[in-house]
């Protein structure tokens, strides 16, 4: 089993999954893997780390100014991935994932690009301009790598496509609580749960939500019927706001803390 399927397994029935969301290289190179075992301190079940793109068009402005600040640090797609591998020398039990736009990943080549993940402790990608239907060659090198490979269901994917989307999908699926990019607001709760409804009679693998999940208590709202909840825009907006680095590091330590306090115990979690 993989760790993202361990994860998964050990908190089935009981509670959802906390997935915070980083960009990679920011504030600084140096501050991620800190961040990296501090988001564990405050109760991460994964990681899911950016990989900088200068094009991040599925990102809103929160996270568009984390890639540019992260590309002006001196990020790139190896060094995202040597991060992860620094911070498996002292946790190699928590899942990580990569999320990012194919282009980087494509111009360093699907089977380079894999191994290194493989190598460095990477679970899993999740490419969010990448479909399923495009993506025979990169599930090959992912499955060769061991990689879970991650694709995103949105309110308007269809249930035809809900099927395709979930046979090409491992480790779990991510469902986009909004039509529109991250950081948006206006989150129906209600319509989520109901849509979630419909998704899992299509996909056996658990299900995570995000897109406009902010705070504790939209995170307690979803918490209540997802598999896993994944916070992203609200972190990187506290990181942005904070004094210097190790305020970030310590802020968002805080502001995750809360936010695993609310995914409380419950029973019947489908998955």
């Amino acid at each position: 089993m993989s760790r993202i399927k361990d994860t998964f397994a050990a908190l089935a029935g009981t509670r959802a999954a906390l997935i915070p969301f980083i960009t990679g290289g920011d504030p600084t190179l140096s501050a991620t893997v800190p961040l990296m075992h501090a988001l564990v301190r405050a109760g991460a079940d994964v990681i899911e780390v950016g990989m900088p793109f200068s094009d991040p068009m599925a990102d809103g402005p929160a996270i568009q100014m984390a890639h540019q600040r992260a590309l002006a640090a001196g990020a790139t797609t190896r060094a995202i991935i040597e991060l992860v591998a620094a911070f498996r020398r002292d946790d190699a039990r928590t899942p990580v994932i990569l999320m990012g736009y194919v282009n980087p990943v494509e111009t360093m080549g699907y089977g380079v690009f894999a191994r290194a993940c493989q190598a460095a402790g990477v679970d899993g990608v999740l490419l969010v301009d990448m479909p399923p239907e495009e993506a025979g060659d990169w599930r090959a090198e992912a499955l060769r790598a061991g990689l879970d490979t991650i694709f995103l269901l949105s309110p308007t994917t269809s249930v035809e496509r809900l099927a395709v989307i979930g046979a090409a999908s491992t480790g779990f699926l991510y469902y986009v609580a909004l039509k529109g990019v991250t950081g948006a607001s206006h989150l129906n709760v209600a319509e989520v749960a109901a849509r979630l409804a419909v998704v899992r009679q299509s996909a056996a693998l658990p299900v995570g939500v995000g897109f406009g999940i902010r705070d504790a208590r939209s995170a307690a709202l979803v918490g209540r019927f997802a598999d896993a909840v994944i916070v992203g825009s609200a972190i990187v907006e506290k990181m942005a706001a904070s004094a210097s680095t190790e305020a970030a590091i310590a802020d968002t330590e805080a502001f995750v803390r809360d936010l695993r306090a609310a995914l409380v115990r419950r029973e019947g979690l489908s998955s």
